[in-house]
């Protein structure tokens, strides 16, 4: 877009902007009908359901650190940043096997970055939202001059493999930005809360497995999650209007609709781009929004300058979302 509308900020804050996108899947495909081999369902009952048509499972050799390192590589890459000139790495996920050392030193130092700030956050779904917001205020309170946020999960060693609510939703990946300085403001300030007292509709089953009350859940996003997205746009000075790409975490492309059209009827244009990544990723949880915007920029239906609306909701239950501008 050549005439956006303009984000605005607290008094005395100095701006920030996402510099760059990268991702990173597995290259293993997994079909609905693949997945019909070994459980009782079917492509019919997923799509139905979900929105599913296939998604990308991770080998067991390979490690959520993988990803994590081929994402953040490639975001430097798309944002023309060296590794040296990064001094903050945030590595939001949920599903990183061992708690110490975390996911954040051992990526940079793969990656090549040296010495930087580094550091694993758990917000679950919307644990990339979270991490963008932890940058952008990172750099507008001038504690970092570049920030490297990747969102990388294995979720296939946490799910159930013949547990049919999960097993058909969850798959593997990674998404990352580069956030620097910037003149003008291009992220908006974020928007984030918690319902604690619903905790136990997405939980680790015998510590092992995700478990999650699908219905409730669906439930709760399709009613408290909409009006979320529009609080980041007014907390950022926009209207529903002035939004070209909305991006909420890709946990059901029923959910992603329900968001679209609530959306839409608070004033979202008919024309606003929706991300349906889901289709052919799975659910990713903290990676699922960086990997479906780099998807967008390559298909050409996301373009530098266009006003983004993000939005992750996920276990906690945890939610935030942002507006910002594509790179």
């Amino acid at each position: 877009m050549t005439d956006r509308p303009a984000l605005s900020l607290n008094p005395g804050s100095r701006g920030s902007r996402v510099l760059g996108i990268g991702s990173a899947q597995p290259e293993k495909i997994v079909t609905n009908d693949d997945l019909s081999q070994i459980m009782d369902t079917s492509d019919e009952w997923i799509q139905a359901r979900v929105g599913i048509v296939e998604r990308r499972f991770a080998e067991k050799d390979e490690l959520l650190t993988d990803f994590a390192v081929a994402a953040g590589k490639a975001a430097l890459e798309d944002a023309g940043v060296d590794p040296s000139e990064v001094d903050t790495v945030i590595l939001p996920n949920c599903t990183m096997p061992t708690l110490i050392p975390n996911a954040a030193a051992q990526v940079a130092a793969r990656i090549g970055i040296p010495s930087p700030g580094a550091f694993d956050l758990n917000a679950a779904c919307a644990g990339f939202c979270y991490g963008l917001g932890v940058a952008s205020d990172l750099i507008r309170a001038g504690s970092a001059k570049k920030v490297l946020v990747i969102g990388a999960e294995k979720l296939t060693d946490s799910v159930d493999p013949v547990d049919r609510a999960n097993a058909i939703i969850f798959a593997d990946g990674a998404g990352a930005a580069v956030v620097g300085a910037s003149d003008e403001p291009e992220i908006g300030p974020v928007s984030w809360g918690s319902a604690g007292d619903l905790v136990d509709l997405i939980y680790m089953r015998d510590q092992k497995y995700i478990y999650q009350e699908g219905q409730s859940v669906f439930r709760w996003a399709t009613t408290q999650i909409a009006p979320i997205a529009l609080r980041a746009l007014e907390v950022a000075g926009l209207k529903p209007s002035d939004v070209d790409v909305l991006i909420p975490h890709q946990a059901n492309l029923r959910i992603v609709e329900a968001i679209a059209k609530k959306l839409r009827a608070g004033g979202a244009r008919d024309d606003m781009v929706v991300a349906d990544d889901i289709k052919y990723s799975g659910n990713t949880s903290s990676a699922s929004i960086p990997l479906a915007l780099d998807h967008m920029r390559k298909a050409g239906t996301a373009k530098p300058g266009d006003v983004v609306l993000a939005v992750g909701f996920g276990a906690g239950l945890s939610y935030a979302g942002q507006a910002f501008i594509c790179p």
